[in-house]
């Protein structure tokens, strides 16, 4: 099982580089993100919300809900 405290943190600090999506298995997604710095720092912040609110998925649609 994945961490939210990792994921969370990995959104935070490396989010532009897409290290979250990397770690959640989302190697696609991670690229594209690397690739756009995070979607010029939009895509990052949605992501952050979405990790600290607990709605994030892994590749396999599982919720990362676990401190």
């Amino acid at each position: 099982p994945k961490s939210r405290l990792a994921v969370t943190l990995l959104a935070f600090f490396l989010g532009t580089l897409g290290a979250h999506r990397f770690y959640l298995g989302k190697i696609g997604t991670g690229i594209l993100m690397l690739l756009t710095l995070g979607g010029l720092g939009v895509w990052t912040v949605i992501d952050f919300i979405m990790a600290v609110s607990g709605q994030m998925k892994d590749k396999e649609g599982k919720p990362i809900s676990k401190w």
